[in-house]
């Protein structure tokens, strides 16, 4: 979503509208962080058991 002030809002409307976006937070962010760091634990855990277990 992109903020773009119009010429019908006064400041004061644009602030609080910017205001309810940011409290929304960054839940988009911390997903795909966490959706990361769930891969490469899977990764990491897959070659342990996989590989380095095997082996020892």
């Amino acid at each position: 979503m992109i903020f773009e002030p119009s010429d019908q809002t006064t400041p004061a409307q644009d602030q609080r509208r910017v205001d309810d976006i940011v409290a929304k937070g960054p839940s988009g962010a911390l997903a795909l962080a966490g959706s990361a760091v769930a891969i490469v634990l899977a990764i990491w855990f897959a070659f342990y058991f996989l590989v380095f277990l095997p082996r020892g």
